[in-house]
Order: C-alpha cells, then sequence, then structure tokens
C-alpha cells in the first residue's frame, strides 16, 4: 500500500463543502436558467392538475425533506466504505466530480422532464419523447433494478444484524415504535405531529438505554439472536407485509422517523469530527486499484463508478425524480433546488460515510469487511479490532457490506468526544440502528413501488383486474412475486455478488435517463447544451457495460452463479435496446429543421403533448 498521508477528516469535509457550494453556485444553477430556462411563470402539475392527494404544491423547503429523504437510503452510506478498499482518494475524487457534473446534473434534467410531461414517470417520458417500444422495455428495466437493488441493500442489513442479539433488538424495536407512531396519528389524536415525534423520540431512547440489558438476559431475548440464513428470509417477510400493510401504518412513521435520524446523525457526525479532528488512516492509493481486492475484485475502473452508486449518481432517483416529488412542485424554479440541491447533500452524506470507514487502521478495516478466508490471504495483523469488539460488545471480525465498519467508524468519533469515552457500545448499535432503520425505509418504499409496477405492467398485458388498485388478491399476489423475486436473491447470494450487480443497473439507469435527458434538450432546440448530459451519459454507459462484462466473465460465471450472470446480461441488453432507441431519435431530431414552439412559447424541434 502507498504511505499514509496524515490527511485531517476536517480537510476533506472542508473541501467538500467548498466543491459543492461552488457547483450549486455556478454550474447548476447555469443549466437550470440558460439551459432548462426554468420560469416561476409556468404552471406546474402541482398547480394545474392539483386534487389534494398527488399533486399538491408544496413549500420548497419542504419538498426538499421529503426528496432528500427518499433518494438518500443506504447507499451513500455503504457504497464509500465498500470503495475505501481503494483507498480514500479515489471514492473521494468521483464523489466530488460525480456529484456536480453527473448525479446533480441528472436528477435536476429528470426531474424537469418530468415536471413537463405532467409529473409522470421514467417509462412514460421515454414513451412520449423516444417511442412507445422504447418506453416498454424501459419499464421491464426499472423493475429488474428495484428487484436488485432490494436485494443489494438487504443483503447489507442481514450482514449488520445477524447473530447480534442487541443490534437485533434495537432494529425490530423501531417496527413496533413506527406502528404505535401510526396509530397515535390517524386515530388516537390525528394529525398530532408534535406528539407523535416527542413519542417515537422517547421510545427510540429507551431502546438505545435497553440494548445493554437486553443482550445481558439471552434466557429473555435469545429469540431475537437470529442466524444470517434465518435473517435472510425474516425481511423478505417483512418486506412483504410492509408492502400490503396500509401506508400510515408502518410506511409513513418509519419515513418520518428514518428522515430525523438521518439528518441529526449525520450534523452530528460533522460537528463530532470537527471536535475530534481525526486523521486517515487508510492511505490515499491501495494496492487493490488493479484488482484482486478483498471486497470488490475488480480493478478500481471502472469499479469505482459502480460501487460508489448512489453517492455520486444514481439510476434509482430517477424513480423518485419522476415518482412523487414533480407532483408537488410548485415552482419551476425549484427544481434546481430540489433536484440538484438534494444530490449535493446525498454526496455530503457519502463523503462523511468515506471518513467514518478511513478513519480505521487499513487491517482493522479489512478484517471487518473481507470474509475471513479472504482477510486471512491478505497477510494483515489487526491493531485495534479486539478493543473495538470489547468496547462495542459485538464480534465484528467477517462483517462485509459496509454497515458494520461504518458503525464502527461512527462510534470511533463519537466515543473520542469528551465525557462520551465509555459510551462506544451504545453509539455502536446506535449508527447499527441509524443504518438498518434506513435499510428498511428502503425496502419499504421499494418493495411498494416494485408492487405498483408489477401491478400496472400485469393489468395492462395480462388482466385488467390488477390496474384495481384496492383489489386484495392483487395486493397480495403482486406483492408475493415481487418480495418473491428480490428475497431470493438476498438468501441466496452475497454482498461481494449483488452489490456490485446493483450498482451496474443503478448506472445503467442513470445514463439511460442522462440520455433521455440528452433527447428533451435536442427536441428543445439546446443542442449545443446537449454535451452536458450526453457525455456523462455516454461515458457511464461505456463503464457499466465494461464493468459488467468484466463480472460477469471474471466473477460471476468461473463461480457458478448462472442467475447473476443472467440478469447481468438481460439487465444490459435491455438498456442496450432504450440506449439504442434514443441514439436513433438523436439522429432524427439532429436532422430536423423545422422549429416550432411548444405550450410555454418555447422553440421545439417538435411539438410533444400538453
Amino acid at each position: 500500500m502507498s504511505s499514509f498521508d496524515g490527511v485531517n477528516a476536517v480537510t476533506i469535509i472542508f473541501a467538500a463543502l467548498c466543491v459543492f457550494a461552488i457547483g450549486y453556485r455556478f454550474y447548476g444553477l447555469f443549466i437550470a436558467a440558460k439551459v432548462l430556462n426554468v420560469d416561476a411563470n409556468r404552471v406546474t402539475p402541482a398547480v394545474k392538475y392539483a386534487d389534494g392527494q398527488d399533486y399538491v404544491k408544496t413549500d420548497k423547503f419542504v419538498l426538499f425533506g421529503h426528496h432528500f429523504a427518499a433518494i438518500a437510503a443506504a447507499g451513500p452510506l455503504l457504497g464509500p466504505v465498500l470503495a475505501a478498499q481503494f483507498g480514500y482518494l479515489p471514492g473521494l475524487l468521483w464523489i466530488l466530480i460525480g456529484c456536480v457534473l453527473a448525479g446533480g446534473v441528472h436528477d435536476m434534467v429528470v426531474l424537469f422532464c418530468s415536471v413537463r410531461h405532467k409529473g409522470r414517470s421514467l417509462a412514460y417520458i421515454a414513451t412520449r419523447e423516444i417511442d412507445p417500444t422504447t418506453g416498454f422495455v424501459a419499464s421491464w428495466a426499472v423493475l429488474a433494478i428495484l428487484i436488485l437493488t432490494l436485494a443489494g441493500l438487504s443483503i447489507a442489513c442481514v450482514n449488520a444484524m445477524h447473530d447480534s442479539l442487541w443490534s437485533t433488538y434495537t432494529v425490530v424495536a423501531t417496527i413496533p415504535i413506527a406502528i404505535i407512531m401510526g396509530l397515535y396519528l390517524q386515530i388516537w389524536r390525528k394529525g398530532d405531529v408534535l406528539g407523535a415525534t416527542l413519542l417515537g423520540v422517547v421510545l427510540l431512547f429507551l431502546c438505545i438505554l435497553s440494548g445493554p440489558w437486553v443482550a445481558s438476559h439471552p434466557e429473555y431475548f435469545g429469540f431475537l439472536d437470529i442466524d444470517r440464513k434465518t435473517m435472510s428470509v425474516l425481511i423478505p417477510v417483512y418486506g412483504f407485509f410492509a408492502s400490503v400493510l396500509p401506508v400510515w401504518l408502518l410506511l409513513l412513521p418509519r419515513d418520518y422517523l428514518s428522515t430525523f435520524l438521518k439528518v441529526g446523525t449525520i450534523l452530528a457526525l460533522a460537528l463530532g469530527i470537527l471536535f475530534v479532528m481525526p486523521e486517515f488512516k487508510m492511505p490515499a492509493i491501495t494496492e487493490f486499484i488493479h484488482g484482486g481486492g478483498p471486497i470488490v475484485g475488480g480493478p478500481v475502473i471502472p469499479f469505482i463508478f459502480i460501487t460508489i452508486a448512489c453517492g455520486a449518481l444514481s439510476g434509482f432517483h430517477a424513480t423518485i425524480g419522476t415518482g412523487t416529488t414533480p407532483k408537488m412542485i410548485g415552482n419551476e424554479k425549484d427544481v434546481l433546488f430540489v433536484g440538484y440541491g438534494a444530490m449535493l447533500t446525498e454526496g455530503f452524506v457519502a463523503v462523511m460515510a468515506l471518513v467514518a470507514a478511513c478513519v480505521l487502521v487499513p487491517a482493522d478495516y479489512f478484517a471487518i469487511n473481507a470474509p475471513a478466508a479472504k482477510f486471512a490471504e491478505l497477510g494483515m495483523q489487526v491493531q485495534n479490532l479486539p478493543m473495538l469488539e470489547a468496547e462495542v460488545q459485538e464480534t465484528l471480525a467477517a462483517r462485509p457490506g459496509g454497515s458494520v465498519s461504518l458503525a464502527v467508524g461512527m462510534a470511533y468519533i463519537f466515543s473520542r468526544i469528551p465525557w462520551m469515552e465509555d459510551l462506544m457500545a451504545y453509539w455502536y448499535h446506535f449508527a447499527i440502528m441509524f443504518e438498518a432503520v434506513f435499510i428498511l425505509t428502503a425496502v419499504d418504499a421499494g418493495t411498494r413501488v416494485g408492487r405498483f409496477f408489477l401491478q400496472e405492467m400485469i393489468g395492462r398485458y395480462i388482466s385488467p383486474k390488477f390496474n384495481q388498485k384496492d383489489w386484495v388478491p392483487g395486493i397480495i399476489i403482486t406483492s408475493v412475486l415481487f418480495t418473491g423475486s428480490w428475497g431470493y436473491l438476498v438468501y441466496s447470494g452475497d454482498i461481494s455478488s449483488i452489490w456490485p450487480l446493483f450498482g451496474i443497473c443503478n448506472q445503467l439507469l442513470a445514463s439511460v435517463t442522462l440520455l433521455i435527458g440528452t433527447t428533451v434538450l435536442l427536441r428543445m432546440n439546446k443542442g449545443k447544451y446537449a454535451w452536458m448530459t450526453g457525455v456523462p451519459g455516454l461515458l457511464m454507459t461505456v463503464i457499466t457495460i465494461w464493468a459488467g462484462i468484466w463480472l460477469v466473465v471474471n466473477q460471476y460465471l468461473p463461480n457458478g452463479q448462472h442467475l447473476l450472470a443472467t440478469l447481468s446480461c438481460v439487465v444490459m441488453l435491455l438498456m442496450a435496446f432504450v440506449i439504442f432507441g434514443t441514439l436513433r431519435r438523436w439522429m432524427v431530431l439532429i436532422n430536423m429543421k423545422t422549429i416550432t414552439r411548444d405550450q410555454y412559447g418555447v422553440e421545439v424541434k417538435e411539438v410533444v403533448e400538453e
């Protein structure tokens, strides 16, 4: 490994904040004002189609909170931790560059496109901007990506919770807490948000305090000491119930809890870093940049891009940017603040996760994140790991997935604050709960969205009965099919195989979204600016397909993982079809000379439906 450079974490945080601020002020604002020509006087879908249920004009700060909570699940927490295998520099550079030039642009442009298309989905936009066949294929690709996303996130949750009574207790306890909050808000004291917040916070605090007592009494709570295979079944079962239960009973209160946890914990971690001022123990670049690493087997290029995933660029964000958020924007100018701003905020979360991983001694980091056999091959000797295990009162070695080492790094920083030296066990289990609540929130929302997708597709092509959103058999059947799909991957896979596959699918969707955005710019007669979306879109297409082929040839097929190899090939073929249709549409638009005006008075090369 390269020598340690003695970089202070505070320097990294300050540099990241400066890059994001400059990117927002100049690049993001330029695209919004000059390229997209957002206009406060244009009527948005939230106003034009207001129904008090889905299309609701919302204050931009409230909407920012909703959008950020929806897009920032476990991806920006786990991806940077896994990418730390290559050293802190590759991950840091991609987070900073990717957020400003790719991720923020992607999120803002797709949100803008959806606002211009009645707040409709990405598949609908592809149908209108390219052709119906491309839109149909895109809908299948989105469904496949949702399955792989939930599988990857759930495996990380399994690795954090299995064979850990304390961790499982703190996470499981959040389920009845959320249900109690839901009942309180909906039935007992309808609309009393403050009361529900206080109730949830107090119960969470009591849950954390009672953790050591629960862990010391396995005779009462031993049923919560669950092995890996059983946990791999229970999480999909939870996903099924979260999909079929009324949204107010579990999904909404859990989202609310996770938002407070997310914002509060990241701010507390930033303050802790400023106070403790830890230095990076991880070198800038490790020997694994050429491949053969114990966590990510491929070389740093292209695998840094698919490992970081949501922390810099995420196709999953397109499902949110063409879902709930565009139906609530009251002013078209808010696409900058909500779309670009929320992505930069998520990038800052990714930087914080990278910092938490890199303040650990490299040998300890690899001992936690690599399988035992692979760590033994490295010939490293752990340094602080026995002390850390004693302080957190858990076995930490060989718990891959990023969640455990992130929790250890966060607990290490918090416990170095004066008067908190003896509280590392509490901070560790708080961090595990913090991560798992995020993951289960993604499972909540993702399973429900996937069920909607499946209902619509079966209702359109097989049985119209499934289009009835309140038809209970349809809800149960599609929930079983969808949950069973990603649940099987969770039960049969591991994080080293599922996470790269998730990253490939996620980045391919981001590439396609950027290319569709380029199509919109060409149609709007903005060809001279089309490179802003076209270049990152084409670049990520090449990089991601490169990574996908490497995975299939060098990892999946040699290890007999034929299902994962097949899924990779299917997703890449679906996306290749969409990309081909998009490029063909570019040729038509580039050669089109007739200029007209759309319903907003903007010069375009083709009039689209109002």
